[in-house]
């Protein structure tokens, strides 16, 4: 079954694809690549997303219109996509409510209606919110794809994603949970981003804001645990530095927390994908503060590291047609697993597989997938 999933993440800077044939057979799951792609939002578009932001207040009448306006960019980076039998779209995560570590509810805008409309093709969405009423925190969900990536892995193994807001997944037991920021406030500092980690290598920590920014309170809570740009807003750092040590500093907070928690659970090695990954100064930092962690990145074990997180909600349309929960309870804190999402139905009578019964204990991929914008 082939599956386009889309994704807009915490840097909102556009919408991730991913077609992938997924096929099963005696319990091993196959994913066969078959195009990965990014299409930046148009810039009047992302400046109206980031404008709706918090510590921003917008009205209903905003909230409506990037509602549609999302959903018309999904559908044509979905019509762009090579044809598939199923779309499973995240949408833009606007805002993630949480009170006293517990979530409360998460906002996704992007109207599948008009991806359906579009393509005639069903759609899978609102992925998050069926474990938001379960008790969990709605994230970090990549952890059920983590997983089955690192099972049969030697040693301790981790999968660390490194996008606006940076998670961990780990295994025996099961534990996955945002660390905290990722890219967010190095993007807010030097937008839209540190090309080539060129400013932080070129500017020197200042210990004493670095310290200052440790001290927030989300570092020391237990997971499961989750946030977002609710917490790290551009307006969380306001420091008189030259622009290259404020980017070295902020570039330092990312690789100092999240090297915290990789050396809590010993991990020997850690699968690394998102934007992160391709920034020599993060990882080159990352690399000290976690030694001896070996780090690698996602596309050795044949999932592009700037698409995993599309390949991902590829699986969980995959799994959400054939009946299966795409949620590891132990990962997101929710009561037990569930199926993700609300479907939309294409041009045609909604026709699903038959329900599985099993769900898949082992994951691969094969494919060389073909580029797109």
């Amino acid at each position: 079954m082939r599956v386009l999933g889309l994704l807009s993440g915490t840097s909102h800077d556009g919408i991730d694809s991913a077609v992938v044939d997924w096929t099963l057979d005696d319990g091993l799951l196959t994913g066969r690549i078959e195009h990965v792609g990014e299409r930046p939002y148009e810039p009047g578009l992302r400046a109206r997303i980031l404008a709706a932001l918090p510590p921003h207040q917008v009205g209903l009448g905003e909230v409506c219109a990037l509602d549609t306006l999302i959903g018309q960019a999904f559908a044509e980076a979905a019509a762009a996509a090579p044809p598939c039998e199923l779309i499973c779209s995240h949408g833009q995560t606007l805002f993630h409510w949480v009170e006293d570590g517990r979530v409360r509810g998460t906002l996704q805008l992007g109207q599948p209606a008009w991806i359906a409309e579009r393509t005639g093709v069903p759609v899978v969405s609102d992925v998050r919110s069926r474990d938001v009423a379960a008790g969990g925190q709605g994230a970090p969900l990549v952890s059920y794809l983590d997983l089955l990536l690192l099972a049969g892995l030697p040693g301790r193994a981790g999968a660390l994603n490194l996008g606006g807001i940076a998670n961990l997944t780990v295994g025996d037991p099961p534990l996955a949970y945002d660390t905290g920021p990722g890219c967010a406030l190095i993007d807010a500092a030097a937008p839209p981003y540190d090309a080539g980690g060129a400013l932080a290598a070129a500017g020197t920590v200042d210990r004493g804001l670095l310290d200052r920014l440790l001290a927030d309170p989300y570092y020391r809570r237990e997971p499961p645990k989750t946030t977002g740009k609710e917490l790290f807003t551009p307006e969380y750092v306001r420091a008189e530095l030259p622009l290259p040590d404020l980017v070295a500093t902020l570039t330092a907070l990312t690789a100092e927390t999240v090297a915290a928690e990789i050396r809590r659970h010993r991990l020997d090695t850690v699968i690394v994908s998102g934007g992160g990954a391709r920034n020599p100064a993060l990882m080159g930092m990352l690399r000290t503060r976690a030694a001896p962690a070996t780090f690698v990145t996602s596309d050795e074990l044949g999932v592009p590291a700037d698409s995993k997180e599309a390949i991902a909600f590829s699986l969980f349309g995959w799994l959400t047609a054939h009946g299966l929960a795409a949620t590891v309870p132990r990962c997101t804190g929710a009561s037990g697993a569930r199926i993700l999402g609300t479907i939309t139905p294409g041009s045609g009578p909604l026709a699903l597989p038959e329900p599985l019964a099993e769900a898949p204990v082992a994951i691969r991929f094969s494919g060389s997938p073909a580029a797109g914008r």
